[in-house]
């Protein structure tokens, strides 16, 4: 399930890629009863920070937004958030207040990641801590954030 999902938020990225943006994806699936083939989307979103001019519009946020509207609620707890990138750590601050109870992300950020870096997910003094799930295509998140950057260079 990890992988198809995953596939969501790489198209996602690439929709990012190509509006000049960080190419950063995010899907939010819901609760499924027992079947987690029958999880809907909540949230589908990708990086909008150079369009909308705004350091917040990160993917995960935007898809956080959307998934609570869908939900009615900002609890978006029975939820599992996917994202190409791991998160930084304004979008933490938001996946733990939102009560995200996973996050499965492609490849980590070793300079600015939530996880790798700061530990703010499953920070102990948190009253909520998020399970995390690395690695599901790595490669291509790796790859496509590499080329996106290496384009972005070799322009200056």
């Amino acid at each position: 399930m990890h992988e198809q999902y995953m596939d969501m938020a790489i198209r996602e990225a690439r929709k990012a890629m190509e509006e000049g943006e960080v190419p950063t994806g995010c899907v939010i699936i819901g609760p499924g009863q027992d079947d987690p083939s029958r999880r809907m989307v909540l949230g589908r979103a990708h990086n909008q920070v150079e369009l909308l001019k705004d350091a917040t519009a990160h993917a995960e946020m935007i898809a956080i937004t959307q998934a609570a509207s869908a939900l009615e609620d900002w609890r978006l707890t029975d939820t599992v958030m996917y994202v190409t990138k791991e998160p930084c750590i304004m979008c933490a601050g938001a996946i733990v207040l939102a009560r995200i109870p996973l996050v499965v992300y492609g490849t980590p950020d070793p300079k600015r990641g939530a996880v790798s870096v700061f530990g703010a997910l499953d920070h102990p003094q948190l009253n909520h801590r998020c399970e995390t799930i690395n690695g599901i295509r790595q490669e291509e998140c790796r790859q496509m954030l590499q080329s996106f950057f290496a384009e972005k260079r070799a322009k200056t």
